[in-house]
């Protein structure tokens, strides 16, 4: 799929009320293994790129079979290191994505890179393919912080990264890592306006948090580091809101800040509970298929995934019947992430049920959520006090 000179932004092609159709493929490989990712990603010496690229088209070609006829509204390349794959293959992902479904002119295609020199040098064979959104994974601006997150650029690569995307891609996001050991809300200030400085239209900002299984759990464990506490990081995340909002930059999304219209959709399928294909080893998929929601599992090592592809047409670990309750806890969990909230009315279309009326008026009282009228639709909101404690919000609601 070429370079398109229309690139248009979320707002023209997701509107709220169609959660949209997303393609999500994972590229697991990766240099290294940072201390506190738990992705499903591996470090290899080798990669057979054809051979992945013809892995990737023939599991895509299967879910088509399964989908029939269907309009694109994103595409995302995740990983893992997306950056890691060539041009050529991401070329013959697109080109087989265009093939199988309708993908309009300008629809939002995202692909994850990581800011190393050699990588970036990929960036301008990566337009030509017809990525026109790029995520670099910066995490931060400062060498010793992201010698202590494991990553292997520094600062200034990262800006000549940013500085290069920019002149490619119609659009940009970047992602940073903050309550991190010993960050204080002044030197937060300093990286995060520097950041803003060079940012584009959107900004990916998470708090760091310790993963299941990862090097940071078994270090954070024997106690050689600290995280900022409850408090501190609450007054973190309040103090990035309101940086961001200075630069016109909302929080859309509990991590995400973006000028108006320029929104991640393919991020947004997932928020706003819509259908979308996911290929590659790990990868999940929600698809609505005959009146049910299906969800999907690959098999997660690659060599398993890519033998079960080559060997049996299909590298899917199982499927599961999402029940009617289940789809509404899972609307209202991704939900009540956005700014915009979830819409009891489609909930209890999923549902066939309300939600408690007891249970909403005690979460309003503790002024945790909130319900606006919107035209004809009720929707359901987490204030910004609710945002900063949304898992036992959630746990709360949900119970």
């Amino acid at each position: 799929m070429p370079a398109s000179k229309s690139d248009n932004k979320v707002s023209d092609i997701a509107p709220d009320n169609e959660p949209g159709f997303g393609i999500y493929v994972h590229w697991p490989f990766c240099q290294a293994k940072c201390p506190y990712c738990d992705f499903n990603s591996h470090v290899v010496a080798h990669i057979d790129q054809p051979r992945w690229a013809r892995a990737l088209a023939g599991e895509l070609a299967r879910y088509r079979e399964l989908t029939g006829p269907r309009e694109v509204t994103s595409i995302f390349f995740g990983g893992g290191t997306p950056s890691l794959m060539t041009p050529e293959t991401v070329g013959t992902v697109m080109e087989t994505i265009a093939r199988l479904w309708h993908v309009p002119q300008g629809v939002e295609a995202t692909l994850e890179a990581n800011p190393t020199s050699v990588e970036a040098e990929n960036f301008r064979g990566y337009r030509a393919a017809g990525i026109n959104r790029l995520s670099l994974g910066v995490q931060s601006l400062d060498d010793e912080q992201l010698k202590f997150l494991g990553r292997l650029h520094s600062a200034q690569e990262a800006m000549a990264a940013i500085a290069l995307a920019r002149e490619i891609f119609p659009r940009l996001s970047f992602d940073l890592i903050y309550a991190r050991p010993g960050q204080t809300p002044q030197s937060w200030t300093t990286e995060l306006r520097e950041a803003l400085s060079h940012a584009a239209d959107h900004l990916s900002l998470y708090q760091l948090t310790i993963e299941e299984g990862t090097a940071f759990e078994r270090l954070y464990e024997k106690g050689a580091f600290r995280l900022p506490d409850e408090e501190a990081a609450a007054a973190l995340y309040a103090l990035t809101a309101d940086i961001c909002a200075e630069k016109g930059m909302a929080a859309y999304e509990v991590s995400n800040y973006a000028v108006p219209g320029a929104e991640c959709a393919h991020n947004l399928v997932y928020w706003r509970y819509g259908d979308y294909v996911g290929v590659g080893p790990g990868a999940h998929g929600r698809l609505s298929l005959n009146g049910k929601r299906i969800a999907t599992t690959a098999r997660r090592m690659p060599g398993d995934w890519i033998e079960a592809v080559e060997e049996t047409g299909d590298g899917t670990q199982g499927t599961e019947e999402v029940s009617p309750s289940g789809q509404g806890d899972e609307m209202v969990l991704m939900g009540l992430r956005l700014e915009e909230g979830v819409s009891l009315a489609r909930y209890e279309a999923l549902t066939g049920r309300a939600l408690p009326e007891e249970r909403l008026a005690r979460l309003e009282a503790q002024h945790l959520i909130g319900r606006e009228q919107r035209g004809n639709d009720t929707r359901l909101i987490a204030t910004p006090e609710g945002r900063m404690v949304l898992d036992a919000l959630l746990g709360e609601l949900l119970a």
